[in-house]
């Protein structure tokens, strides 16, 4: 930008949900920064606005009254990032606002991808809906398939993809205009457009957006304006967050221009995007918006510390007062395309920033044991108990108690009167009576040679598991993408950070830690740092090949164009502006899709002209993965420009040179502290964080080194850590079915293979009888050594479920099998590699992950013991409400199967040892079918409703189970024989079996009782999925609608992927109303799936609660039972029980899941 004639003041400023901080350079060539409050209406009405009065007042040395509008002809720029939006989402304080989708998915965005956030949380909290109300738009497009035996007579139109699409109904503007109208009635003036294929075929999306703008809405947000990518789900959570949003942005934008003389119109102003980039006012909204501070602060890490002390890529560290945000920059900004912030997945360019809830206001917890730090956080109000507002103990007042925070240099602005110090008395009061607690624990535990804890030793115990909550997402943003951590510089910024960037560097083996001088306002000063973004992106549905090299090319050079031309209009000349192209690249037949650039790849005489993009795209597949497909087609998912106008801002000072000596501080004693296996609360604790973070990094790479749908996508596989004896250490919180059934796996094949297992062994399984779920569950076991031992030292194990795996029926899920070998291929011991070797010549293929590990896993018997602690205090609790109620402590249920099969418990508390014995003597015998439970599937419903009932983090680990005695009758339909068929026990009497025990004990009403199975394919293809249903109602809260519920939670296919890659078209997919049943609380509704098969198939049906209906608990209703109808051409319908196979022709299946209830 051309240099202003006159010096005119810049400011930069970062407008955080607590402080505003401002970065300024004024007209006297001097910089100053400021921080101030953002929420002060007794003092002036807007932050941002204050600080730049006080800045121009304090360098002009003239008076400005706050209440007198500013003059703008003083300042050059101003640039800014802003949590407005972000806390309206959190709030939802956005505009009143109203959906327009495709008739028959009226509750697509409800249910979402009908995963839950926490498995264990029976009230399934999620947040509310942007969108008021919902309005059915009558239009439909087809994807053209050419196997299609559905002949219509319709349109065919061609989409920015270059695909075919049918139109086999346009838009019905007479409706639509009645139902916008509607929507005008009752006050609501924006709107999301959401439309099925819009992101190819955007037509009939301009078309509702154009008529809802005549009629006189003030903000329309088209899906395929705002994202055009495929997937309709998250594009429909953009363009709601849009519309939701912008208005908010705009009405914020309006009121900090009113206190400027003649608006901010003349005035060059820029905010900060979530990707990093500024982009002129007029051009912010807000689903761009979402990280527009943290997008700040990785622009300032970046340009003040990559390559300035070290050639180590870096990482950002940003920590403030209720939650730490961390990054990473190797030359490029990280960017992803969906990310979750609120509830609400948002499809846009936002820069990779990943956030743990743990920060200096983060509350402190001793629990069955454990040091726990968080999530909850105490926040500013009642704040810190140091904070004189009778607040709880947090992370800050742990750093007061051991004088790592001067309360002499910290703002007094506590106390009734707003001028006292920090409260340090009051953190010691509150210190010493969890000290006292802590002690009381360590003096009951016979194994504990640990002597009683000081305060100080409690409050670091606190310190270093939260320095450990914050090591984790860092090392999921470097190990789980193939960079070693410790090869990273750590860049440390934000209020708290510098109390605690030293010992997490430690922890992760980096060497320099980076602390800039405006580490404080970093977030400010990275906004006078970046540049101006402009980027302009479609959808392209191409094979990369030298037959398509042309189209790409020209649509890059049309996209060029775009952002080059946006550039010239705000200004830039075209030596300030450059552009890189961008191709959202993956492998054929897979969905992990990753954002490739050329940077380093230049073009040669088999690549496009802008750059070899495949080598760039195997390159960073095979970092990222450790594989690649070299024979495997890759797709081109869509086209993306990013245009970027220098600004050129001089931001450097000269400092004087300091003839001082630096000063030296030696922290520590510099011993290394060996750890053995007594008890010690505080290791357990850090312990706890690192076997989990291990589980969940092993199920990362699972995932994104996977090429099944099922894994990928679905999610329907775990991961988790055994001891030597093959007891359950660290679950991750994958699929509940899993948990602990995988510990019966191990067990088994150490009790099978003892001594001959050896280093370099891999171990497949899936056999009931060796504590495998189904057989389309394979589980690979690889056990660990060290270099002492001749045995393992501990095993690591993962489970996932394979699509097909033989058997009767596509899809591995018979629903008519009668023993286990019509469910498809058995393994009970088979040794995938041996001694290194893959077993290629047996004929079976698998993929391999390498877990680092941990050696002092003896430490797992006490992390087993905290698990043991929290069940038993449960259980005592629950003693004492029964004997309240009833005058004992036995509890007892029967539910049944829909065959008639029955499914006993009695329960026997004891209330003063806080054990149980759990029996299901008088369960059914075996049944001549599939619904028979391996012993295994069991205990892992039995693990998940402790963990549920107990109602806060425990480790998912075999202690679970210690205070509980299972009984479970040998050749019942929970321990079948060896050769019962057992495919359907695993999907549906293991959610019978959660249904009888929280019956039992009064937990809540009965969920959807199964998992909804659907398979349908034929000799080229097999698809299977799960369908929700409803929540059932608790004591306090309502059931949850279209959700998975229990032991399962995997997502379910996208319509626009389902409809792209399966000869299906979905019909219908909502909320069926009215059948959750009716009590205090009511239960979640069922939903309505319908499709529509465009060829022959074989459609396998594998489903419950279809006779007897999910119970209600206290008086309340039970639920509707379920039903699958089968339409047929000639108009008959026909219903097909709970399970069965059929061929079909081409036809409607609509499967109806009606059910869930009350308390």
């Amino acid at each position: 930008m051309a240099k202003s004639e006159r010096p005119k003041f810049q400011f930069a400023i970062d407008r955080g949900g607590t402080f505003t901080d401002i970065w300024a350079k004024c007209a006297s060539g001097k910089v100053k920064v400021l921080k101030l409050l953002s929420v002060d209406p007794q003092n002036y009405p807007d932050a941002p606005r204050e600080g730049i009065r006080r800045i121009i007042e304090e360098d002009t040395g003239i008076p400005i009254p706050p209440n007198q509008p500013l003059d703008s002809h003083q300042i050059e720029w101003i640039r800014m990032g802003t949590t407005v939006a972000t806390n309206a989402l959190l709030e939802r304080k956005g505009e009143r606002m109203a959906l327009a989708i495709t008739k028959g998915f009226r509750d697509l965005l409800h249910i979402g991808n009908q995963a839950r956030p926490n498995i264990f949380d029976l009230q399934i909290s999620t947040p509310d809906q942007l969108y008021e109300e919902v309005i059915e738009v009558e239009e439909r497009l087809i994807f053209q398939q050419e196997k299609c035996e559905i002949k219509k007579k319709c349109p065919v139109v061609t989409g920015t993809t270059a695909e075919k699409l049918e139109v086999w109904e346009r838009v019905n503007r007479d409706k639509l205009r009645c139902d916008l109208q509607m929507l005008l009635d009752k006050g609501i003036k924006s709107l999301a457009v959401v439309l099925l294929h819009s992101y190819t075929y955007a037509v009939h999306e301009q078309e509702v957006g154009q008529l809802a703008k005549d009629m006189g809405f003030h903000q329309v947000s088209l899906s395929s304006d705002v994202m055009p990518m495929v997937r309709v789900v998250p594009r429909g959570y953009t363009a709601s967050a849009d519309a939701y949003l912008t208005p908010h942005i705009k009405k914020y934008v309006s009121g900090f221009a009113s206190g400027f003389h003649g608006g901010i119109e003349k005035l060059r102003v820029l905010f900060m995007q979530s990707d990093g980039g500024l982009t002129p006012v007029d051009r912010f909204n807000g689903s761009r918006a979402i990280l527009s501070g943290p997008a700040g602060g990785v622009v300032g890490y970046a340009l003040t510390t990559y390559h300035k002390e070290s050639d180590l890529p870096v990482i950002g560290f940003d920590m403030g007062g209720t939650s730490t945000d961390v990054s990473r920059y190797a030359g490029q900004y990280e960017h992803v395309f969906e990310t979750t912030t609120a509830g609400v997945t948002i499809q846009a360019p936002q820069l990779d920033i990943n956030t743990v809830a743990a920060g200096g206001g983060s509350m402190l917890f001793f629990r069955a044991g454990m040091f726990v730090v968080g999530p909850e956080s105490a926040g500013a109000d009642p704040g810190p108990a140091c904070y004189k507002k009778g607040g709880p103990l947090t992370i800050t007042d742990a750093n007061l108690c051991l004088g790592r925070l001067l309360p002499d240099y910290f703002p007094k602005i506590f106390g009734r009167t707003q001028d006292q110090p920090l409260d340090h008395a009051a953190t010691l009061k509150a210190f010493q009576k969890l000290t006292l607690e802590v002690n009381d624990f360590l003096a009951t535990q016979q194994e504990s040679q640990t002597d009683s804890m000081t305060i100080e030793e409690v409050a670091m115990g606190f310190i270093r598991v939260a320095n450990e909550t914050m090591c984790r997402p860092i090392r999921a943003l470097t190990q789980a993408k193939g960079h070693d951590t410790s090869r990273h510089v750590l860049a440390c910024f934000g209020g708290a950070g510098g109390q605690h960037a030293c010992a997490i560097a430690r922890s992760l083996g980096m060497t320099q830690v980076y602390v800039h001088r405006y580490a404080g306002i970093l977030s400010a000063y990275g906004m006078a740092l970046a540049d101006v973004v402009h980027e302009a992106q479609e959808p392209c549905a191409k094979t990369y090949s030298k037959e398509s090299f042309n189209y790409i090319d020209k649509r890059i050079e049309e996209l060029n164009k775009v952002c080059t031309d946006e550039l010239l209009r705000q200004g830039f000349n075209r030596n300030q502006i450059s552009t890189q192209p961008f191709l959202h690249m993956r492998y054929d037949r897979t969905d992990c899709a990753l954002m490739v650039s050329t940077e380093t790849f230049p073009a040669n005489q088999e690549s496009s002209k802008f750059g070899d993009f495949v080598a760039a795209f195997q390159e960073r597949y095979q970092t990222e993965f450790g594989f690649t497909l070299p024979h495997r087609p890759i797709i081109v998912d869509d086209i993306r420009i990013r245009g970027v106008g220098k600004a050129f801002v001089d931001t450097d000072e000269v400092l004087p040179a300091s003839s001082d000596t630096p000063q030296v501080d030696m922290i520590g004693t510099g011993t290394v502290q060996r750890i053995g296996p007594d008890l010690d609360a505080i290791q357990l604790s850090i312990f706890s964080h690192r076997f989990m973070s291990i589980a969940e990094q092993m199920g990362r790479i699972l995932q994104r080194t996977s090429i099944s749908t099922n894994i990928k996508e679905r999610l329907d596989f775990s991961c988790a850590m055994f001891g030597p004896d093959g007891g359950l250490v660290a679950n991750a919180p994958h699929i509940p079915v899993h948990l602990g059934a995988m510990q019966e796996t191990v067990q088994y094949q150490i009790g099978q293979l003892g001594d001959t297992l050896k280093d370099g062994d891999v171990i497949l399984s899936n056999h009931p009888q060796a504590g495998g779920s189904h057989l389309p569950d394979l589980t690979v076991i690889t056990p660990v050594f060290s270099k002492q031992t001749r045995r393992p030292v501990f095993f690591v194990a993962s489970r996932g479920h394979h699509a097909d795996i033989g058997g009767i029926t596509p899809g591995s899920m018979p629903p008519h099998s009668k023993c286990i070998q019509e469910e498809g291929a058995v393994f009970k011991s088979f040794k995938l590699v041996e001694n290194g070797v893959f077993r290629e010549e047996d004929g079976f293929t698998s993929m391999l992950c390498d877990i680092p590990y941990v050696e002092q896993l003896f430490l797992h018997k006490y992390k087993q013991s905290n698990a043991e602690i929290a069940v038993q205090e449960m259980l005592r609790e629950i003693a004492r409400k029964t004997k309240q109620k009833t005058g004992k402590t036995k509890l007892s249920a029967v539910d049944r199967m829909d065959d008639g099969s029955k499914i006993r418990i009695d329960v026997d508390i004891n209330a003063e040892k806080g054990t149980a014995i759990v029996d299901f003597t008088g369960s059914s015998y075996e049944v001549y079918g599939n619904c028979n439970a391996p012993r295994a599937v069991t205990l892992s419903a039995m693990i998940y409703c402790l963990r549920c009932m107990v109602g806060h983090d425990v480790p998912l680990n075999q202690g679970c189970l210690k205070p509980v005695t299972v009984i479970i009758p040998k050749g019942s339909i929970l321990d079948p024989s060896e050769n019962a068929a057992v495919v359907g026990g695993n999907v549906l009497t293991s959610q019978r079996i959660v249904d009888v025990i929280f019956k039992a004990f009064g937990t809540c009403a009965a969920s959807q009782g199964c998992m909804n199975n659907i398979t349908f394919g034929d000799c080229e293809f097999g698809h299977y999925e799960t369908v929700a249903g409803g929540a059932g109602a608790g004591p306090t809260w309502d059931g949850r609608s279209g959700v998975h519920t229990h032991m399962t939670n995997t997502r379910i296919t996208d319509p626009e992927i389902l409809e792209r890659r399966y000869p299906v078209i979905l019909k219908r997919f909502h909320l069926n109303p009215n059948t959750g049943g009716k009590g205090r609380h009511c239960g979640g509704n069922g939903i309505i799936r319908e499709y529509l098969f465009r060829k022959s198939l074989t459609l396998s049906i594998l489903t419950e609660r279809r006779v007897f209906q999910p119970y209600g608990l206290d008086g309340g209703e039970n639920g509707s039972s379920g039903v699958n109808l089968m339409y047929y051409r000639d108009n008959r319908i026909v219903s097909l029980g709970s399970k069965t196979s059929v061929d079909c022709q081409s036809g409607v299946c609509t499967c109806t899941y009606c059910y869930q209830l009350i308390k």
